[in-house]
């Protein structure tokens, strides 16, 4: 009898599709990671040779004398180096240090544990409260909507301010910018759109601000009401770029989680401006050329990544987003500023010379605007709104003629109206900041100023 010299295997058709399989797998998985050396730190910029790793992936970066391994991001290569920026602060590293390359992708934990509590960029509590008790994670760069998927912005969002009601009406997943300079009310009308709109969850996302502002922000301006529907992501000023940008995203991310299980989402991010600065210091470091004022072309491709993951999906829930955007010197042709002003869905300008009479929230109704509004009020709202809008510009423009009593009553009718009515105008544009005025409220008081005998 004949041996058959084929093995075992071979000779089975079920070992041998196992056996097929199995090989397929070896062929398909990654190669293991290679490991590299730190040849050269410039500044918060390190580079690595003799590994391989793409973009946006992560690095270990082993430290001396019992130091903790650094955790760093691939931010660029060239030919067989690669640049990488730390997520924490570089310590104890030494020239010819190990870098490892992570076959893991950044990643968020996000739950209903978040709730309640304050985290740093990288995730990590900041609150004192224990560990996070959450049981989901998400990608920290999530993938953007598919434009035809978008849920139309349909139903008003009420804020509890109301100039922002009636002049300014927003929608459940309108992006808004809040361009303000420095020590104009800023972070009180944050505060208050934070303690009374008509949100699920609030996420804040405090990005290169002053570590002392955190505090305040969660003690004074949350609340202890408000902080338990809430979660603030915190990267303050002294935190490196990387981590302000992860700040950001993170924040991003953590809003899409209770968007996706329906839920109405409130997103402020303080500042858009300073997570543009972050990116700038990056591009600069990994040699990218300045373009526009010192800012590098990735600045304005990352902004509209940031932005457009905000908004409404094809699903209930919902992101509406308000990014606070500083005016440098109150520059309003900023390149961040300008930026800013295209790709978002309306901006609230805040005016130093509004604030400087005493007027809160200092709100400059004439530079502001809401793209989405005549889609969502009434056409007597919009009759009204328009009428108030004339009544203020015809004020202003003959402010100082009125003050030096230099105008003459009847020159024009529009201005004797405006004249007339701006006292109850004034009132109805300052609001205490303890004090919350729903959309319907804020329509009847307007009503009121603009129907009532003038005096």
């Amino acid at each position: 009898m004949s041996r058959n010299p084929l093995p075992l295997a071979d000779r089975n058709p079920i070992w041998r599709a196992r056996l097929s399989a199995a090989r397929q797998r070896v062929l398909e998985a990654p190669p293991p990671p290679v490991e590299g050396r730190l040849r050269r730190v410039a500044g918060l910029t390190l580079e690595a040779e003799g590994c391989r790793a793409a973009l946006g992936s992560r690095c270990l970066v082993k430290g001396e004398d019992g130091m903790p391994p650094l955790e760093t991001e691939v931010v660029g290569f060239e030919a067989d180096r690669l640049y990488l920026m730390p997520v924490g602060t570089p310590r104890g590293i030494a020239p010819d240090a190990r870098v490892l390359p992570l076959s893991r992708p950044a990643r968020v934990r996000v739950g209903e544990g978040l709730l309640g509590r304050v985290i740093d960029g990288a995730g990590q509590p900041l609150d004192g409260k224990g560990p996070l008790r959450v049981e989901h994670s998400r990608d920290l760069a999530g993938p953007p909507i598919n434009p035809l998927e978008r849920r139309p912005i349909e139903r008003i969002f009420d804020v509890g301010v109301r100039s922002i009601n009636t002049l300014l009406t927003l929608g459940e997943g309108q992006r808004v910018g809040l361009f303000a300079g420095s020590g104009v009310g800023k972070s009180v009308l944050l505060g208050m759109m934070t303690r009374y709109a008509q949100a699920d969850v609030i996420v804040v996302g405090l990005i290169g601000e002053r570590g002392r502002e955190v505090q305040e922000f969660v003690g004074r301006t949350l609340g202890p009401e408000a902080m338990q529907r809430a979660v603030v992501v915190a990267a303050p000023a002294d935190a490196p770029p990387l981590m302000r940008l992860h700040g950001a995203w993170q924040a991003t991310a953590i809003a899409e989680y209770f968007r996706d299980t329906g839920k109405r989402v409130l997103l402020l991010m303080d500042s858009l401006t300073r997570f543009a600065q972050a990116q700038r210091e990056i591009g600069l470091a990994i040699g990218e050329p300045p373009a526009t004022r010192g800012y590098p072309p990735s600045v304005f491709a990352r902004l509209p990544q940031l932005v457009e993951r905000a908004g409404n999906n094809e699903g209930p829930g919902s992101i509406t987003a308000i990014y606070t955007v500083l005016a440098e010197g109150d520059d309003q042709n900023d390149p961040v500023v300008d930026s800013a002003r295209a790709i978002l869905d309306g901006h609230i300008v805040l005016a130093r010379r509004i604030a400087e009479s005493g007027i809160y929230p200092a709100i400059d109704i004439e530079a502001s605007v809401s793209r989405v509004m005549n889609e969502l009020i009434s056409d007597r709202q919009r009759e009204q709104v328009l009428r108030f809008r004339k009544l203020y510009a015809a004020y202003q423009r003959n402010r100082d003629m009125i003050t030096l009593g230099a105008y003459q009553k009847g020159s024009d009718p529009l201005v004797d109206e405006a004249i007339a009515r701006w006292p109850r105008m004034l009132a109805f544009l300052q609001q205490d900041r303890a004090r919350a005025v729903s959309a319907a409220d804020a329509l009847a008081e307007l009503a009121r100023v603009l129907e009532g005998e003038a005096k």
